[in-house]
């Protein structure tokens, strides 16, 4: 069983350690790149050994970041993971899996943290990874925001927000990108890069996206759909459909949106985004996943028939739990 640590003592463990690799999650998003990269740069000014490995590349959106890459200069004596949930989300490439088995630390803030690290961090009321290392990396470890710090650490809050549109976004998360913005960290560019820029292919995956768009129980939950093929025919990266997931959910008057997304083994990524009553976590969770209350992800084998059954069929159940609730109000 994992031991959970608090800010203090995880930090205490980083500086007393050596040769650190930090790894993130596949697909990499904004959260797990700039929570790596910043914590990285935090060790390294430390005096420290540090760098970062993932199973995938680096999404082009996140280029601007200058990620010390493992390179195998050294043997990690020390393993962090940031923003992963589980052991599924590490990915195979790049020997991510030698290392995960032995995973010192993981620092994250998904509840359903499956506690496969010897100790974690987890605090699920943090809206991102990169909200938490906004206090710890100063305040515990004791390593100043530097602009290239206060960069990465941004790019994770912002993104795991939506921009802050995300019902995530608490008061300290502000505060966290207030503070991040007082350090150095480019907000008006970030965002720019971030959230007004999309390419022809993004375009072109939105179309294909919408086309594909379905209603169920009585228009309560919505579904767009993208095969492995219309990803490839588009040209797309992972990374730019990752705002795609909000797109169903934002129809007036849906309570549950899903997008389903064909991975290249086949299966199904299926992203779950829900309004304020209804439970993502708990859909995502009965089908192997899990996530946060209003947003979660799961995978699921098969065709897309299939994968459309099994997850109408838990996006059923949670509604049901939630009309049943209301009437008992």
């Amino acid at each position: 069983m994992t031991e959970s640590l608090d800010r203090q003592t995880a930090a205490a463990r980083l500086r007393a350690a050596d040769d650190i690799l930090i790894l993130s999650h596949k697909n990499p998003d904004g959260d797990t790149i700039g929570s790596a990269l910043g914590l990285c740069l935090a060790l390294r000014a430390l005096g420290k050994n540090a760098a970062v490995l993932c199973s995938d590349p680096i999404p082009k959106m996140y280029e601007y970041l200058d990620i010390n890459w493992y390179d195998g200069s050294f043997e990690p004596s020390f393993v962090v993971a940031v923003d992963v949930a589980s052991i599924q989300l590490f990915g195979e490439n790049n020997n991510v899996q030698e290392y995960v088995k032995r995973a010192n630390l993981c620092i994250d803030h998904h509840g359903s943290n499956s506690g496969y690290a010897y100790a974690t961090l987890v605090e699920p009321q943090a809206a991102a990874v990169c909200e938490i290392l906004t206090d710890l990396i100063p305040d515990n470890l004791g390593v100043p925001l530097t602009p290239a710090i206060a960069n990465c650490l941004y790019t994770g809050v912002a993104t795991d927000t939506g921009c802050f549109r995300f019902t995530s976004a608490t008061a300290k998360t502000h505060l966290a990108a207030a503070r991040l913005m007082e350090a150095g960290a480019e907000a008006g560019r970030l965002n720019e890069i971030l959230f007004e820029c999309r390419s022809h292919s993004r375009i072109e995956a939105e179309r294909e996206a919408l086309e594909s768009l379905e209603y169920y129980f009585d228009d309560r939950c919505a579904m767009i759909c993208l095969t492995r093929d219309q990803i490839v025919q588009t040209g797309v990266a992972n990374a730019e459909l990752e705002d795609l997931t909000s797109l169903p959910r934002s129809i007036e008057g849906v309570e549950v949106g899903l997008t389903l997304r064909q991975q290249p083994d086949g299966s199904f990524k299926i992203s779950v985004r829900t309004s304020r009553d209804v439970d993502a976590c708990a859909i995502a969770r009965r089908l192997g996943g899990g996530g946060h209350n209003r947003a979660a992800g799961c995978e699921i084998s098969g065709n897309l028939d299939n994968a459309k059954r099994a997850i109408l069929q838990e996006v059923q159940k949670e509604l049901a739990r939630c009309d049943e609730e209301r009437e008992l109000e």
